[in-house]
């Protein structure tokens, strides 16, 4: 907004124009909405006051504004105008501009209609922005982190991390995969090796065992599932490490949801040393016990061991045999051989349709035997042990697996319980 007084050279005098530029003019009707301004005529008389034409006396209560004389700088216009009469006699034509305003406090204060416009306009934009993009959750436990990395919980002991349910980790139930929840078993497994402080430069040794070229395999794993999340559940999982004989660890998880405290998963496992350059076990160095040894959590295994052998299954024999299973680069971990999850969805590539169509796996134990290298070929064989004719009160299926080289070298045993899916 421009001021200017165009001079007059008549009279001396000048009346104070007002221009207004467009984004002033906008930025002013925005402002009008939220913060009432004087009116123009009221605005220009005041400021076109002189000096000497002020108020004559201060009062205890402020300033009291006199009116200014009609005689005074504003009486007369700039250019003639003829005189009206009524009834013969003539009266005087009163300037509106000549009378002054009050003057009070809020009359006193610069304009910052201008600031106060580009204010309400930024608000009201992103107003409109925010309802437009509407992505406020809908539920309250969807503010939870599931970002971190976890944190260290139960006297230092236990390691608990949040999950969230990704679309593309369900599956034709609309549930998450096995594959998915053990996937997340993992990631805590090496998240809390890391937040306790033991993280060496290999995947999820120690110090001291790399120093040794240690690393950690799993030889046996117990799984049992309560029930499968869906998508945008939350699953909190909990983890921590015992002593298991001389040279191993055990490792146990406890999955719930997030929200109600409900059981998803409880698993329980065994780990043990081997050298990454021969590729052979090894026993647990006394060093690498005083780092670990520290971190164990004494206490009973959440998953009671099934001590069942586990039948060796031949070709000719199987109900169901799966050829040609090949690993692909992406399923190869850090250390060279196959990511233990992987060899889960290979087991499941022989067992029958009809059982995955009508059951979900409640229960897996697997006793890893090698390890499985990026030139390997595999097969996997399946035999449906108990088809759940015999009477059983729940319906439930039990199968036994086995997954191994063409070569005929055993890669890893396993059985499997299924119950019925609307049961």
């Amino acid at each position: 907004m421009e001021d200017r007084i165009p001079g007059n050279a008549a009279s001396g005098k000048g009346r104070r124009t007002t221009y207004f530029t467009l984004d002033s003019m906008a930025a002013s009707l925005a402002a009008s909405a939220f913060f009432p301004v004087p009116s123009s005529s009221s605005t220009v008389s005041a400021k076109a006051k002189r000096i000497g034409d002020g108020p004559q006396s201060l009062g205890v209560q402020g300033i009291v504004a006199k009116p200014t004389s009609l005689s005074g700088a504003m009486g007369v216009k700039a250019q003639a105008q003829t005189v009206p009469k009524i009834n013969g006699t003539k009266v005087e034509k009163v300037d509106e501009d000549s009378f002054s305003v009050p003057r009070t406090f809020y009359n006193q204060l610069p304009d910052w209609s201008f600031l106060f416009a580009a204010i309400t306009s930024i608000f009201l934009a992103a107003e409109k922005q925010w309802t437009m993009l509407d992505w406020k959750p809908k539920r309250p436990d969807m503010l939870a982190d599931v970002f971190g990395t976890g944190k260290i919980v139960g006297d230092g002991l236990i390691f608990r991390q949040n999950f969230s349910i990704r679309s593309y980790e369900i599956g034709a139930d609309r549930t998450a995969s096995i594959e998915t929840l053990m996937n997340h078993l993992q990631e805590t497994a090496l998240n809390h090796v890391r937040v306790a402080g033991l993280m060496g430069d290999g995947f999820g040794s120690t110090p001291e065992m790399s120093k040794r070229n240690l690393i950690w395999v799993v030889t046996k794993m117990q799984v049992l599932v309560d029930h499968y999340p869906s998508w945008e559940d939350i699953v909190q999982v909990d983890t921590w490490v015992a002593a298991a004989g001389k040279n191993g660890m055990r490792r146990d998880w406890h999955v719930r949801d997030s929200r109600t405290g409900q059981t998803i998963l409880r698993a329980s496992s065994v780990w043990v040393m081997m050298n990454k350059n021969t590729r052979r076990l090894s026993k647990m160095p006394e060093e690498v016990r005083a780092e670990i040894g520290p971190h164990f959590f004494e206490d009973t295994p959440i998953v009671e061991e099934d001590s069942r052998k586990l039948p060796k299954l031949e070709a000719d024999t199987a109900d169901y045999v799966r050829g040609g299973l090949t690993p692909r680069w992406a399923d190869l971990d850090v250390n060279q051989h196959v990511n233990n999850v992987k060899y889960i969805g290979w087991i499941l590539e022989s067992a029958p349709i009809s059982i995955l169509e009508s059951h979900k796996l409640a229960a897996m134990t697997l006793e890893y035997r090698r390890e499985c290298g990026r030139d390997s070929v595999l097969e996997s064989l399946t035999t449906v042990s108990d088809d759940g004719s015999n009477g059983s009160a729940d319906g439930g299926m039990e199968c036994q697996h086995l997954l191994r080289l063409e070569s005929g070298d055993e890669i890893v045993r396993g059985r499997t319980l299924w119950k019925p899916k609307h049961a």
